[in-house]
């Protein structure tokens, strides 16, 4: 079988032939294997959440139109809609509460692994959260904020709406989301009821049931602004920094390790303890010492706060060791393939896994408990460098494939840079520039990878487009991944790709922020559970105008949309009022009802709706046209 691999990174069209010659099968290889995929599925039409099924529906009519219990195409595709937003919801919240219940057990002294790097950051999120600052510890604060927080995962007063979203956005839209019954009072109770309503026997009701979808998109990113801004006061609040991505900077005389996975409460600590174990690398024959390299959005993480490179993003992720020169991979939790498993086998590498919860037949398990952080972070460091000394220098094939990045754009690094330009009100200078044109609208980049359509290319096609129309666009996850690895978060590609206007736009930001040329032609603004931030600045920028999120020239795209946590992301974005774009088609044209009411009703309701245009230059040209309306309706 001839195996098309489905890329436009050029680092991973050189590993490529490496697998092949060893005779390992890659995602690119399982994804062709995997054809024709079932085409029921593809739809939304299969339903299996009963042993009377698996029940499926013919699209065509000419088959079963019901389910053995009678659930209808409709049914069966919101149900399977919305407990992909459940899974997503759980996903980023469970990350959420890990790093609160963190915080909280700093505040009380019983980590002294920890501290909280950003007191500035803690007091402004306290503040944000009504708890007093004054003449209080800083300990004292990181407690309160914490326990707050988890209030969030505990409240049983159904009227009372989770504390963060409270915080978060603008007073109109959560006057309309409270309106349409869509606002959570407990992440958790939010993801039980999903589970529970789409039990055998319960609601069938499609509006309803994805009515119920949206208010668990909306724990999602409730749980997704507590985990970044409780992360910034533990771990620092990014700011712009300069760093490479891509497979090239793997180095051959390095003992190198990964970081794959989305929580930065172990990656933080290996970073530490990499920095004070370099000597007993070089000891080892490691003339370059310990080489930290991320992947996925721990990568992001420790990219944004320490500068630490991206090795690659979620689809790649297994051709970090095919350059036979990765000692170690270390996984947390989310988007790590279990291929990682065998793969490793067949070579030197360690594939570590660390959480209790998320374990991986083949690997290493070393389990990570906050208590034991520096301890457990030196057994790994150790086993890497151990793994160091089984290389097989023949096997060494490290393709010199790499570009510079500047990143770290957190809400804070933004508004700072803004305020180089007018101290007084940071904001003036964006709000200016997008009513006199020379910025046309806002767009944000999230999501992951597929296979499905060629990576990260639909990515940079768009964002070549919405450059040379003066959008101003930010980034997160795999999405920022994309963007970093192919050359389009420096200033060259500022010169290259922007229109004249935001070419100006940046250039002025960059020189008045001291970066000595202009912003990178796309902001990277963190891992895919930093896509707050940029909700924080549309926030800042509607309470500014006294508009509704709805209102903005603002919207995002989602060219790779796979995991369910990117179906969770999309949909609050929706209830927030973006017009969001997919670059794939997602699994509910089985159902012309629910294709309808996520598309023309949910603009009726919420003023966002799902854009799905698999063509990127052609989604492009529409999400520009949509800017284009947004600014008429303002009359800009």
């Amino acid at each position: 079988m001839e195996i098309k691999t489905r890329t436009s990174d050029p680092a991973t069209i050189a590993l490529c032939p490496v697998a092949e010659h060893e005779g390992i099968a890659t995602v690119f290889d399982r994804h062709q294997m995997q054809q024709p995929q079932c085409g029921f599925g593809s739809l939304g039409l299969c339903c299996r959440i009963c042993w009377k099924g698996p029940c499926r529906v013919d699209p065509f009519g000419d088959g079963p139109q019901y389910g053995i219990c009678g659930a209808t195409k409709d049914t069966i595709v919101a149900r399977n809609l919305i407990r992909m937003m459940a899974a997503g919801a759980a996903g980023h919240s469970e990350h959420g509460r890990h790093i609160a219940l963190a915080m909280q057990r700093v505040g009380k002294g019983e980590l002294p692994d920890y501290q909280i790097r950003d007191p500035k950051k803690l007091a402004a999120v306290a503040k944000r959260l009504a708890i007093d600052v004054e003449g209080r510890t800083t300990r004292e604060i990181a407690y309160d904020v914490a326990t707050k927080t988890l209030e969030d995962y505990q409240n049983q007063d159904s009227k009372k709406p989770c504390h963060w979203l409270n915080a978060s956005l603008p007073a109109k839209r959560l006057s309309l989301l409270s309106k349409l019954g869509v606002l959570p009072h407990n992440i958790d109770a939010t993801v039980a009821q999903i589970m529970s309503r789409t039990h055998i026997g319960c609601d069938a009701d499609p509006t309803n049931l994805v009515l119920g979808g949206i208010r668990g998109a909306l724990s999602d990113f409730d749980g997704m602004v507590l985990a970044t801004e409780l992360s910034d006061a533990m771990f620092g609040t990014p700011t712009p920094v300069v760093t490479q991505a891509n497979i090239g900077v793997i180095k051959k005389q390095a003992v190198n390790i990964a970081v794959n996975g989305h929580n930065p409460l172990l990656s933080e600590v290996i970073c530490d303890v990499a920095g004070e174990m370099q000597s007993i690398a070089r000891d080892a024959g490691a003339s370059e010492g310990i080489n930290i390299v991320g992947i996925c959005c721990t990568g992001n993480e420790v990219m944004m706060r320490h500068g630490i490179p991206l090795a690659t993003n979620y689809l790649s992720q297994e051709m970090a060791i095919f350059t036979g020169a990765l000692d170690a991979m270390v996984v947390d939790v989310q988007c790590i393939m279990p291929s990682l498993s065998p793969i490793s086998e067949c070579y030197h590498t360690e594939f570590i896994t660390t959480a209790d919860e998320n374990k991986i037949p083949g690997a290493r398990h070393v389990s990570f408990h906050e208590e034991h952080a520096r301890e457990t972070a030196r057994k790994i460091v150790q086993y890497a460098i151990d793994a160091y000394g089984r290389r097989d220098a023949t096997r060494i094939k490290i393709p010199d494939i790499k570009q510079t990045a500047v990143v770290g754009f957190s809400t804070e690094a933004v508004m700072d840079a803004l305020a180089a330009l007018n101290p007084d009100d940071p904001l003036a200078p964006l709000v200016e520039n997008i009513a006199n044109g020379n910025i046309l609208g806002v767009a944000l980049f999230a999501g992951c990878n597929t296979t499905r359509v060629k990576q990260d290319d639909s990515f940079q096609t768009i964002a070549k487009i919405l450059a040379r129309n003066n959008v101003l666009m930010l980034a997160t996850g795999c999405g920022a991944g994309a963007f970093a690895k192919n050359g389009l978060m420096n200033s060259q590609a500022t010169e290259s790709w922007a229109g004249d206007s935001l070419k100006a736009v940046l250039t002025a930001v960059g020189v008045a922020a001291g970066l000595e040329g202009p912003l990178p032609l796309v902001l990277h603004m963190g891992s895919c559970v930093d896509n707050s931030r940029a909700v924080m600045l549309a926030t800042a920028l509607a309470e500014k105008l006294n508009v509704d999120l709805s209102d903005l020239p603002l919207v995002a795209s989602a060219p790779e949309a796979m995991s369910e946590k990117a179906i969770a992301i999309a949909s609050w974005s929706v209830a927030l009022g973006l017009p969001t774009h997919l670059g794939v088609v997602p699994h509910v044209t089985g159902s012309q009802q629910v294709t309808d009411l996520i598309t023309t009703q949910a603009k009726d309701l919420f003023g966002g709706y799902f854009l799905v245009e698999t063509d990127p230059a052609l989604a492009a040209e529409k999400l520009v046209a949509v800017m284009k309306e947004k600014r008429h309706a303002l009359g800009i």
